[in-house]
């Protein structure tokens, strides 16, 4: 099965940061971590978007979501700031829940995430693209 991107990475980033919801699997208090900025930077653009973590009831100041099931509505974008090994199953409960597209932030990506992926249907950002730099997001 071919799993190479349908069409360019810049066209697919453009797609994803057109609508939503969106959910960021990875999703933290710390804000220190990427998986707060990103969070916060789907908040500073007003944009609806879910926290998921089970181990949090709120990540700031929203509901938090143990995981896809969970979320009141399908996301059509995922972003995922988890390990690797993570990922891969991330990309499959985002496929499972009517997920359209994944960002796999830098250090979140791994060569069997985006094949699970990309079989699953999703289209894939994992070349080393950051949310945090498309977004100008500087908080």
């Amino acid at each position: 099965m071919n799993v190479a991107p349908a069409r360019p990475v810049r066209e697919i980033i453009a797609d994803f940061l057109q609508e939503g919801p969106y959910a960021v699997a990875g999703a933290s208090n710390d804000r220190a971590k990427y998986g707060n900025r990103v969070l916060r930077a789907y908040q500073h653009k007003g944009w609806k978007v879910y926290p998921i973590n089970p181990r949090e009831s709120t990540v700031e100041g929203l509901a938090a979501y143990p995981d896809f099931r969970s979320l009141p509505e399908r996301p059509r974008g995922v972003s995922i700031i988890t390990p690797p090994a993570v990922t891969e199953r991330i990309v499959a409960e985002a496929a499972d829940a009517g997920a359209k597209f994944v960002w796999m932030q830098p250090g979140a990506e791994s060569p069997e995430a985006i094949r699970i992926a990309r079989e699953r249907g999703l289209e894939v950002i994992a070349d080393g693209s950051c949310f945090l730099v498309e977004t100008h997001f500087r908080g």
